[in-house]
């Protein structure tokens, strides 16, 4: 028997995932949530669901058994804490907070509920961290001395649109959210690949000059002078990594990272994904093996499927697309292969109730040192504590 689906949120982003909850084959049902009646009845036909609800409120009443939160980013961190004390099981787009207050109080919540958390950190599944948990695993880096990350989106690439169709005429007074409460695309790679977590930063803040004025406007409600930001951590395993977050930049857009160990290093710029060893004898070109072309399904899947090509959507090599459903076949992908296992993985840890990857545990590591490094910023760099909640009981997924 499978699980009812319930997805919060009925905007642009959720049509990328409602596809995959449906063809799911452990998810019997999707009812699909909304405060804007006519977006609801549209998707709701666009996709050909059945069951609508709408509110949050509503869908923790009804019979689900998880609720997909797909809303404004600030909305994140209490919906869930409400859908968990509901006792429904919680996906949440990023971030998964926007405080520290927030987040110790999801955490709280998970561990009261006993309800399974997963943060859809998209970077957790990218080509390039995939195969430096590979390497990491062999031992092929060596002890890592040092990491960075970055996620460089200028506002002129869509983001104007987006807050002006999420918050209308108001628009303005949300606009320029620190970039440091959006810092997991990056600070997941580093974490997700060694493990180790900040345990100081110092962060530093660019103070926006562009003639629009948005950080600057008096009324704005987040209050914050920078649109680019950069910290330094701390890591628990002896290294450091530098992360950045910009978004007012000269870019088309990025997100990456690079890894150095004692023995081997990964490196990536623009069109650019390299493995070096120190005997200077090794120069891997991984562009190739890293891109995101789509992959044959298995022989097996196949026969689980018809009138398909057979093809796995927007996925690279080193993806482990043998272990997806069958039914994931020639679905619409995104975000470098990502959106099909989150969907995946929440799903299964849904159906039998083990933890996650991305769990509530591992979303605060990634959430936290962008939190206290945007502090740090307002106090001009000054070197700060961050905040752990442990791991989850068994240790990591």
């Amino acid at each position: 028997m499978g699980i009812e689906v319930g997805v919060c949120g009925a905007g642009a982003f959720a049509e990328s995932f409602i596809p995959l909850f449906k063809a799911h084959p452990l998810v019997d049902r999707v009812v699909l949530c909304d405060l804007d009646a006519e977006k609801l009845r549209a998707k709701a036909e666009k996709f050909g669901i059945s069951d609508t609800c709408p509110s949050l409120d509503q869908l923790c009443q009804s019979p689900v058994d998880a609720i997909a939160i797909i809303t404004q980013h600030h909305l994140h961190g209490p919906q869930a804490v409400q859908a968990l004390k509901s006792g429904k099981h919680v996906y949440s787009a990023v971030p998964s907070a926007i405080s520290i207050a927030e987040m110790a109080a999801l955490v709280r919540a998970v561990e009261e509920s006993g309800r399974v958390y997963m943060i859809g950190e998209t970077s957790y599944y990218y080509p390039c961290a995939i195969y430096c948990r590979e390497r990491y695993r062999q031992g092929d880096f060596g002890h890592v001395v040092y990491a960075e990350a970055e996620y460089y989106h200028d506002y002129v690439h869509g983001m104007y649109a987006v807050a002006q169709w999420r918050h209308g005429a108001e628009w303005e007074q949300y606009f320029g959210m620190p970039p440091f409460f959006y810092p997991t695309h990056s600070t997941s790679m580093v974490v997700s690949v060694t493990g180790a977590r900040a345990t100081q930063v110092c962060g530093m803040g660019f103070v926006d000059r562009h003639p629009d004025n948005l950080y600057a406007r008096p009324d704005n409600v987040w209050q914050n002078p920078f649109s680019n930001e950069v910290m330094l951590c701390r890591m628990s395993d002896g290294s450091l990594a530098r992360i950045s977050e910009f978004r007012r930049v000269g870019h088309p857009g990025t997100v990456g990272m690079r890894l150095y160990g004692t023995e081997a290093s990964y490196e990536e710029q623009v069109k650019a994904q390299t493995w070096v060893t120190k005997d200077r004898n090794t120069c891997v070109d991984l562009r190739e093996e890293l891109a995101c072309a789509g992959a044959p399904a298995t022989e097996g899947q196949m026969a689980l499927v018809t009138g398909s090509d057979g093809t796995h959507r927007g996925v690279s090599r080193v993806h482990p697309v043998e272990r997806l459903p069958a039914e994931f076949i020639g679905l619409p992908n995104g975000h470098n292969g990502a959106h099909q296992f989150l969907v995946d993985d929440f799903v299964r840890a849904c159906a039998s109730g083990e933890t996650p990857p991305n769990n509530v545990w591992q979303a605060a590591r990634y959430l936290l040192p962008g939190l206290v490094a945007h502090q740090s910023a307002l106090q001009g760099g000054a070197l700060m504590e961050v905040p752990d909640f442990g791991d989850p009981p068994g240790g990591a997924a």
